[in-house]
Protein backbone atom coordinates (compact mmCIF):
# COMPACT_ATOMS: atom_id res chain seq x y z
CA UNK A 1 0.00 0.00 0.00
CA UNK A 2 1.42 3.83 -0.74
CA UNK A 3 1.55 5.90 2.13
CA UNK A 4 0.60 9.50 0.82
CA UNK A 5 2.83 12.06 1.35
CA UNK A 6 2.62 14.47 3.76
CA UNK A 7 1.55 18.42 2.91
CA UNK A 8 4.35 20.58 1.78
CA UNK A 9 5.30 22.95 3.96
CA UNK A 10 6.07 26.83 3.98
CA UNK A 11 7.85 28.99 6.18
CA UNK A 12 6.67 32.50 5.19
CA UNK A 13 8.70 34.90 7.85
CA UNK A 14 6.57 38.29 7.89
CA UNK A 15 3.70 35.99 6.11
CA UNK A 16 1.01 37.93 8.53
CA UNK A 17 1.78 41.45 6.60
CA UNK A 18 0.08 42.50 3.44
CA UNK A 19 1.89 40.43 0.80
CA UNK A 20 1.61 37.33 3.53
CA UNK A 21 -1.74 37.00 3.65
CA UNK A 22 -2.03 36.96 -0.36
CA UNK A 23 0.13 34.77 -0.51
CA UNK A 24 -0.99 32.12 2.24
CA UNK A 25 -4.65 32.47 0.50
CA UNK A 26 -2.94 31.20 -2.63
CA UNK A 27 -0.49 28.25 -0.86
CA UNK A 28 -3.24 27.00 1.16
CA UNK A 29 -5.74 26.54 -2.12
CA UNK A 30 -3.35 24.09 -3.51
CA UNK A 31 -2.66 21.79 -0.47
CA UNK A 32 0.33 23.32 1.55
CA UNK A 33 0.82 23.91 4.84
CA UNK A 34 1.69 27.20 6.57
CA UNK A 35 3.74 28.34 9.15
CA UNK A 36 3.40 32.16 9.86
CA UNK A 37 6.79 33.13 11.85
CA UNK A 38 7.00 36.57 13.34
CA UNK A 39 7.65 39.16 16.17
CA UNK A 40 4.08 38.17 17.33
CA UNK A 41 2.10 34.78 16.38
CA UNK A 42 -1.03 36.82 16.87
CA UNK A 43 -1.38 39.29 14.08
CA UNK A 44 -1.41 35.89 12.03
CA UNK A 45 -5.13 35.64 14.19
CA UNK A 46 -6.87 36.80 10.42
CA UNK A 47 -5.49 33.66 8.49
CA UNK A 48 -6.73 30.54 10.02
CA UNK A 49 -9.79 30.73 8.70
CA UNK A 50 -8.21 30.58 5.10
CA UNK A 51 -7.04 27.18 5.52
CA UNK A 52 -9.00 23.71 6.79
CA UNK A 53 -8.26 23.07 10.53
CA UNK A 54 -4.38 23.05 11.55
CA UNK A 55 -2.97 24.09 7.85
CA UNK A 56 -2.18 27.16 8.63
CA UNK A 57 -0.13 27.83 12.21
CA UNK A 58 2.29 30.80 13.69
CA UNK A 59 5.73 30.73 15.72
CA UNK A 60 7.11 33.22 17.22
CA UNK A 61 10.46 34.28 15.74
CA UNK A 62 12.58 37.62 15.34
CA UNK A 63 15.02 38.46 12.40
CA UNK A 64 17.33 39.88 15.16
CA UNK A 65 17.30 36.96 17.64
CA UNK A 66 19.44 34.26 15.89
CA UNK A 67 18.81 31.42 18.11
CA UNK A 68 14.58 32.25 17.68
CA UNK A 69 14.80 31.49 13.87
CA UNK A 70 15.62 27.30 13.78
CA UNK A 71 12.92 26.54 15.35
CA UNK A 72 10.87 28.46 13.39
CA UNK A 73 12.10 27.41 9.89
CA UNK A 74 12.53 23.46 11.03
CA UNK A 75 10.88 21.24 8.76
CA UNK A 76 10.09 23.50 6.19
CA UNK A 77 9.94 22.86 2.80
CA UNK A 78 10.64 26.18 1.58
CA UNK A 79 11.31 29.54 3.15
CA UNK A 80 9.92 32.65 1.84
CA UNK A 81 11.34 35.91 3.85
CA UNK A 82 8.62 38.37 3.30
CA UNK A 83 10.09 41.32 6.09
CA UNK A 84 10.86 44.90 4.98
CA UNK A 85 10.23 48.15 6.46
CA UNK A 86 9.88 51.68 4.69
CA UNK A 87 11.47 53.55 7.43
CA UNK A 88 13.40 53.18 10.76
CA UNK A 89 10.75 53.19 13.73
CA UNK A 90 10.14 50.64 16.88
CA UNK A 91 13.66 50.00 17.56
CA UNK A 92 14.10 48.54 13.66
CA UNK A 93 16.91 49.12 11.39
CA UNK A 94 16.85 49.12 7.47
CA UNK A 95 20.70 47.42 8.10
CA UNK A 96 19.30 45.41 11.05
CA UNK A 97 15.82 43.48 9.37
CA UNK A 98 16.62 44.38 5.17
CA UNK A 99 20.30 43.06 4.78
CA UNK A 100 21.50 41.43 8.49
CA UNK A 101 17.68 40.02 8.80
CA UNK A 102 18.22 38.23 5.23
CA UNK A 103 21.19 36.96 5.51
CA UNK A 104 20.29 34.95 9.43
CA UNK A 105 17.02 34.10 7.65
CA UNK A 106 18.56 32.48 4.28
CA UNK A 107 22.05 30.90 7.11
CA UNK A 108 19.46 29.12 8.81
CA UNK A 109 17.58 28.09 6.23
CA UNK A 110 21.27 26.32 4.66
CA UNK A 111 21.97 25.10 7.77
CA UNK A 112 18.85 23.26 8.16
CA UNK A 113 18.86 21.78 4.81
CA UNK A 114 16.43 23.83 3.02
CA UNK A 115 17.71 24.73 -0.42
CA UNK A 116 14.13 26.57 -1.84
CA UNK A 117 14.21 30.21 -0.35
CA UNK A 118 11.94 33.09 -1.75
CA UNK A 119 13.57 36.49 -0.82
CA UNK A 120 10.72 39.37 -1.38
CA UNK A 121 13.19 42.43 -2.04
CA UNK A 122 12.27 45.55 -4.13
CA UNK A 123 12.50 47.42 -7.49
CA UNK A 124 15.13 49.78 -6.35
CA UNK A 125 17.07 47.71 -4.76
CA UNK A 126 20.81 48.76 -5.64
CA UNK A 127 23.70 48.19 -3.65
CA UNK A 128 25.06 51.82 -4.87
CA UNK A 129 21.45 53.28 -4.13
CA UNK A 130 21.46 57.02 -2.50
CA UNK A 131 18.70 55.65 0.24
CA UNK A 132 19.29 52.87 2.84
CA UNK A 133 16.35 51.28 1.99
CA UNK A 134 18.03 50.21 -1.63
CA UNK A 135 21.09 49.99 -0.84
CA UNK A 136 20.00 47.25 2.43
CA UNK A 137 17.73 45.35 0.21
CA UNK A 138 20.29 45.17 -2.34
CA UNK A 139 23.01 43.81 0.70
CA UNK A 140 19.61 41.53 1.57
CA UNK A 141 19.50 40.01 -1.79
CA UNK A 142 23.50 39.31 -1.79
CA UNK A 143 23.61 37.62 1.28
CA UNK A 144 21.33 35.48 0.65
CA UNK A 145 22.54 34.16 -2.56
CA UNK A 146 25.92 33.57 -0.51
CA UNK A 147 23.94 31.55 2.17
CA UNK A 148 21.36 29.42 -0.46
CA UNK A 149 23.20 30.03 -3.83
CA UNK A 150 19.85 28.89 -5.44
CA UNK A 151 17.66 31.26 -3.89
CA UNK A 152 15.05 33.26 -6.05
CA UNK A 153 15.01 36.98 -5.67
CA UNK A 154 11.15 38.37 -6.59
CA UNK A 155 11.22 42.49 -6.55
CA UNK A 156 7.58 43.69 -7.14
CA UNK A 157 7.07 47.72 -7.88
CA UNK A 158 4.64 49.43 -5.62
CA UNK A 159 1.86 46.88 -4.96
CA UNK A 160 -1.69 47.95 -5.18
CA UNK A 161 -4.60 45.95 -3.46
CA UNK A 162 -7.83 46.03 -0.93
CA UNK A 163 -5.69 46.64 1.88
CA UNK A 164 -2.38 48.78 0.71
CA UNK A 165 -0.85 51.56 2.16
CA UNK A 166 -0.47 53.25 -1.20
CA UNK A 167 -3.68 53.65 -2.88
CA UNK A 168 -5.45 53.83 0.35
CA UNK A 169 -2.90 56.80 2.03
CA UNK A 170 -3.23 58.28 -1.33
CA UNK A 171 -7.10 58.68 -1.64
CA UNK A 172 -7.53 59.32 2.29
CA UNK A 173 -4.93 62.42 1.35
CA UNK A 174 -6.92 63.26 -1.53
CA UNK A 175 -10.50 63.22 0.48
CA UNK A 176 -9.23 65.47 3.11
CA UNK A 177 -7.29 67.67 1.21
CA UNK A 178 -8.80 71.05 -0.38
CA UNK A 179 -5.49 71.45 -2.45
CA UNK A 180 -3.38 68.11 -4.09
CA UNK A 181 0.29 68.59 -2.99
CA UNK A 182 2.21 65.96 -5.12
CA UNK A 183 5.53 65.33 -4.19
CA UNK A 184 8.33 63.76 -7.41
CA UNK A 185 5.52 64.47 -9.50
CA UNK A 186 7.62 63.06 -12.82
CA UNK A 187 8.90 60.15 -10.88
CA UNK A 188 7.54 56.96 -12.89
CA UNK A 189 6.63 54.00 -11.36
CA UNK A 190 4.55 50.57 -12.50
CA UNK A 191 2.15 49.41 -10.03
CA UNK A 192 1.35 45.66 -9.80
CA UNK A 193 -2.00 44.01 -8.03
CA UNK A 194 -1.48 42.16 -4.48
CA UNK A 195 -3.71 39.03 -6.11
CA UNK A 196 -0.88 39.03 -9.33
CA UNK A 197 2.25 39.38 -6.71
CA UNK A 198 0.96 36.01 -4.90
CA UNK A 199 0.58 34.33 -8.05
CA UNK A 200 4.17 34.88 -9.14
CA UNK A 201 5.29 34.10 -5.71
CA UNK A 202 3.05 30.75 -5.56
CA UNK A 203 4.43 29.79 -9.35
CA UNK A 204 8.08 30.58 -8.06
CA UNK A 205 7.70 28.14 -4.88
CA UNK A 206 6.39 25.79 -6.93
CA UNK A 207 9.39 25.94 -9.07
CA UNK A 208 7.62 27.22 -12.70
CA UNK A 209 9.23 27.43 -15.10
CA UNK A 210 11.81 25.25 -15.00
CA UNK A 211 15.64 26.07 -14.48
CA UNK A 212 14.68 28.94 -12.16
CA UNK A 213 16.50 28.36 -9.50
CA UNK A 214 18.75 31.74 -8.41
CA UNK A 215 16.90 33.59 -10.84
CA UNK A 216 15.71 37.12 -9.98
CA UNK A 217 11.77 38.43 -11.13
CA UNK A 218 10.64 41.85 -11.74
CA UNK A 219 6.92 42.47 -10.84
CA UNK A 220 5.47 45.23 -12.29
CA UNK A 221 1.69 45.71 -13.36
CA UNK A 222 0.84 46.70 -17.17
CA UNK A 223 0.95 50.25 -17.12
CA UNK A 224 3.50 52.76 -16.52
CA UNK A 225 2.59 56.51 -14.52
CA UNK A 226 3.78 59.67 -13.11
CA UNK A 227 3.24 59.98 -9.53
CA UNK A 228 1.02 63.08 -10.78
CA UNK A 229 -0.78 60.42 -13.02
CA UNK A 230 -1.22 58.03 -10.16
CA UNK A 231 -2.56 60.79 -7.75
CA UNK A 232 -4.94 61.64 -10.74
CA UNK A 233 -6.16 58.23 -11.36
CA UNK A 234 -7.34 57.84 -7.61
CA UNK A 235 -8.83 61.50 -7.35
CA UNK A 236 -10.97 60.63 -10.03
CA UNK A 237 -11.72 56.55 -8.85
CA UNK A 238 -13.02 58.59 -5.37
CA UNK A 239 -15.08 61.52 -6.64
CA UNK A 240 -12.46 64.10 -6.28
CA UNK A 241 -11.05 64.60 -10.03
CA UNK A 242 -12.03 68.49 -9.76
CA UNK A 243 -9.47 69.33 -6.64
CA UNK A 244 -6.64 71.42 -7.55
CA UNK A 245 -3.03 69.48 -7.54
CA UNK A 246 0.11 71.14 -7.31
CA UNK A 247 3.30 69.89 -7.82
CA UNK A 248 5.70 70.12 -4.85
CA UNK A 249 9.15 72.07 -5.97
CA UNK A 250 12.35 69.90 -5.10
CA UNK A 251 13.54 72.00 -2.30
CA UNK A 252 9.91 71.53 -0.80
CA UNK A 253 10.11 68.10 -0.51
CA UNK A 254 14.12 68.29 0.39
CA UNK A 255 12.39 70.66 3.30
CA UNK A 256 9.51 67.97 4.05
CA UNK A 257 11.97 65.17 4.19
CA UNK A 258 14.01 67.16 6.83
CA UNK A 259 11.41 67.37 9.10
CA UNK A 260 10.69 63.42 7.91
CA UNK A 261 11.59 62.22 12.09
CA UNK A 262 8.58 64.18 13.55
CA UNK A 263 5.46 62.23 14.50
CA UNK A 264 2.93 62.80 11.78
CA UNK A 265 5.60 63.93 9.18
CA UNK A 266 4.60 62.79 5.60
CA UNK A 267 8.02 62.00 4.20
CA UNK A 268 11.32 60.93 5.88
CA UNK A 269 14.74 61.55 3.70
CA UNK A 270 15.34 58.39 3.03
CA UNK A 271 11.69 57.93 1.48
CA UNK A 272 12.64 61.53 -0.52
CA UNK A 273 15.77 59.62 -1.67
CA UNK A 274 13.77 56.78 -2.77
CA UNK A 275 11.40 59.20 -4.42
CA UNK A 276 14.13 60.96 -6.71
CA UNK A 277 14.25 57.49 -8.83
CA UNK A 278 11.92 55.95 -10.75
CA UNK A 279 10.68 52.59 -9.76
CA UNK A 280 9.85 50.52 -13.29
CA UNK A 281 10.84 47.01 -14.31
CA UNK A 282 14.41 46.72 -15.82
CA UNK A 283 14.43 45.92 -19.35
CA UNK A 284 15.18 42.23 -20.34
CA UNK A 285 14.51 41.12 -16.63
CA UNK A 286 12.10 38.24 -16.20
CA UNK A 287 8.73 38.96 -14.66
CA UNK A 288 5.11 38.39 -14.39
CA UNK A 289 4.33 36.96 -18.28
CA UNK A 290 7.38 34.95 -17.67
CA UNK A 291 5.32 33.21 -14.85
CA UNK A 292 2.89 33.22 -17.32
CA UNK A 293 0.71 35.48 -15.21
CA UNK A 294 -1.17 38.74 -17.18
CA UNK A 295 -1.09 41.58 -15.60
CA UNK A 296 -4.14 43.04 -14.05
CA UNK A 297 -4.52 46.81 -14.75
CA UNK A 298 -5.21 49.24 -11.70
CA UNK A 299 -8.64 50.88 -13.13
CA UNK A 300 -10.04 46.99 -13.73
CA UNK A 301 -10.31 46.68 -9.77
CA UNK A 302 -9.05 49.38 -7.77
CA UNK A 303 -12.91 51.02 -7.39
CA UNK A 304 -13.77 48.13 -5.34
CA UNK A 305 -12.14 49.67 -2.50
CA UNK A 306 -11.46 52.95 -3.23
CA UNK A 307 -15.56 53.74 -3.26
CA UNK A 308 -15.32 53.89 0.50
CA UNK A 309 -13.30 57.14 -0.10
CA UNK A 310 -16.69 58.72 -1.68
CA UNK A 311 -19.04 60.89 -0.43
CA UNK A 312 -21.51 58.58 -0.56
CA UNK A 313 -19.76 55.70 -0.49
CA UNK A 314 -19.62 53.56 -3.41
CA UNK A 315 -22.61 54.98 -5.18
CA UNK A 316 -21.00 58.42 -5.23
CA UNK A 317 -20.44 59.56 -8.30
CA UNK A 318 -16.87 60.11 -9.75
CA UNK A 319 -16.60 63.78 -10.85
CA UNK A 320 -17.31 65.56 -7.41
CA UNK A 321 -14.74 68.16 -6.63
Amino acid sequence: MQIASAPRLAALIGGAGFVGTALTEALVRSGWRIRIVGRNPGNARHLMPLGNLGQIAATRADLRVPASLEPALAGADVVVNLVGILDEKGGQSFAQVQAKGAALAAQTAARLGIASFVQVSAIGADPASPSAYGRTKAEGEAAVRAAVPGAVVVRPSLIFGPDDGFTNRFAGLISAAPIVPVIAPETRFQPVYIKDVAAALHAVIEGAPAGQAGSTFELGGPQVFSMREIMAFIAAEIGCGGKPFIDTPDVGARLLAAFGSLPGAPLTRDQYLMLRKDNIVSPGTPGLAELSITATPMEAVAATWLSRYRSGGRFGGKTQA
